[in-house]
């Protein structure tokens, strides 16, 4: 079999290329193992066996349980290095007036409720015709919330609506309100606190007479601003990276993830900030973060946030170790801390410098953790919301979505990137045939550098650009 061991304590390995009854990427054993011991992948345990597994049998759902635990007491055992600082490479992006830097130079419409959605998609409609060679799009983002929302479920609405209209990738942006939801732009505001007048114009359509006309008319006012931006040298200390996975495989802890933790690493090194959200499928691989924590106010502020999520889960009666999907299962992941151990990789191995509720503005140079659920456009839109100029998106198994800020495809595979050349913008998959490690990442950073300079990714190409937010309360 040609099959590749992760760690030398595995007693499991990945199958590189399918032998016919067993698909490529899933697991084997590489020795017996006995019923109700540990299967052994990355190092760590992802489960342990149903039944007694003999050497070269397949190793996956219908012989491997989780044995995940519900754990709230943990204990602060720091374990990291800093990163050797690096010389910091440059991008050309555009300079904005509170000393943040953007990678694009748009114009957006955010309604604060989803009653004026068509309106918001009219007035981008309408538009177009303001824009410039300097005005990379003009761009509305619809939703289905901002009324009949209480407490924590609108200010969770809120907080990633204002992340968006502070967005440094955006030059101007046009807040549409109806006038009577609970979201209204007295409450917005609160939330909001400063903004500059000259990028942030606000219409509550109830007060005019038409609010397609006026709209139409303050977007030329704000494309007149976003005008007088142009692309200048940008240090690259000044960039935020999100990191995401999704339709995983075997093979994205192997190749994908591993290349976008190496670009994490080297972006930081240059004094630059990276996201990892996803926090449920940080469950199992937890502790790996929680060593890398600089604090131990850090560290119990991670406890916290695993455990707060897990609390969510069982509020609900769901249990917390059953998040693979059917295409995470059809790909060769078993269990979630399968997943959760090749997930968590995509963080590198820079200390954990802070942790972000959902929502919250990234604050701190480095590595962040910030909380979202998995899903892919509720956890991308939530990385754009805290400020990410652009999102990595690890996938094994293909996808053409793309949220507010460029979203970068990274195939975990090399047929996945030919088959659909049109989603993925990037091919780890040649890891797998020989590539040199440091090679791979040195020309996905020189792509990450020429996407935040200009050059569109593919879901910016598609057209992929959707709004998602976190919903967990009470609808009136």
């Amino acid at each position: 079999m040609n099959t590749f061991k992760i760690h030398e304590n595995d007693n499991v390995a990945v199958l590189l290329t399918g032998d016919g009854e067993i698909p490529a990427g899933h697991k084997v054993a590489v020795c017996d193992i006995k019923k109700d011991t540990p299967v052994i992948k990355y190092g760590f345990p992802i489960g342990k066996a149903k039944t007694d597994i003999k050497k070269g049998e397949h190793v996956h759902c219908h012989n491997l349980y989780s044995d995940m635990k519900k754990l709230d007491g943990y204990e602060y055992t720091p374990d990291f290095k800093d990163l050797v600082k690096t010389e910091s490479k440059t991008f050309m992006g555009f300079k904005r007036e509170n000393g943040k830097v953007g990678i694009r130079n748009e114009v957006w419409i955010v309604p604060t409720v989803g009653c004026v959605n068509a309106i918001a998609k009219s007035i981008e409609d309408n538009s177009q015709q303001f824009k410039t060679d300097n005005i990379n799009g003009i761009f509305s983002y619809s939703h289905p919330y901002g009324c009949s929302q209480l407490g924590g479920d609108q200010l969770n609405t809120q907080k990633l609506l204002c992340g968006l209209i502070n967005h440094p990738n955006c030059a101007g942006v046009l807040v549409l309100s109806l006038g009577c939801e609970n979201n209204n732009l007295g409450e917005l505001k609160k939330v909001l606190g400063e903004w500059d007048e000259k990028r942030v114009r606000f219409l509550v359509c109830q007060d005019v007479e038409d609010e397609v006309q006026e709209g139409t008319r303050l977007v030329e006012e704000l494309c007149q601003y976003a005008d007088s931006f142009t692309r200048t040298e940008c240090d690259a200390s000044k960039l935020v990276i999100g990191l995401k996975c999704g339709g995983s495989d075997g093979f994205s802890g192997i190749t994908a993830n591993p290349l976008v933790g190496r670009i994490s690493d080297k972006l930081i090194s240059m004094g630059g900030s990276a996201i990892l959200t996803e926090v449920p499928e940080m469950f199992g691989a937890e502790t790996l973060l929680f060593d890398r924590c600089r604090t131990k106010g850090i560290f119990d502020n991670a406890v916290k946030l695993i455990n707060d999520f897990k609390d969510y889960f069982a509020s609900y009666g769901e249990p917390i170790d059953e998040n693979p999907s059917p295409g995470n299962k059809a790909g060769g992941i078993s269990t979630l801390a399968d997943k959760a151990l090749g997930c968590t990789q995509k963080a590198g191995s820079a200390p954990v410098e802070d942790v972000l509720q959902y929502g919250d503005p990234v604050k701190k140079n480095g590595l962040s953790l910030l909380q979202s659920p998995g899903n892919d456009l509720v956890a991308a839109c939530a990385l754009a919301g805290s400020g990410a100029h652009m999102v990595l998106f690890t996938t094994g198994r293909g996808t053409p979505f793309g949220c507010p800020v460029p979203t970068l495809k990274i195939s975990s595979n090399s047929n996945l990137f030919k088959t659909k050349n049109k989603w993925i913008d990037f091919n780890a998959g040649q890891l797998l045939d020989g590539v040199d490690a440091e090679v791979c990442a040195d020309d996905f950073f020189n792509l990450l550098l020429e996407v935040a300079s200009g050059k569109k990714a593919k879901s910016e190409s598609l057209d992929k650009r959707d709004l998602a937010i976190f919903k967990d309360g009470v609808t009136l």
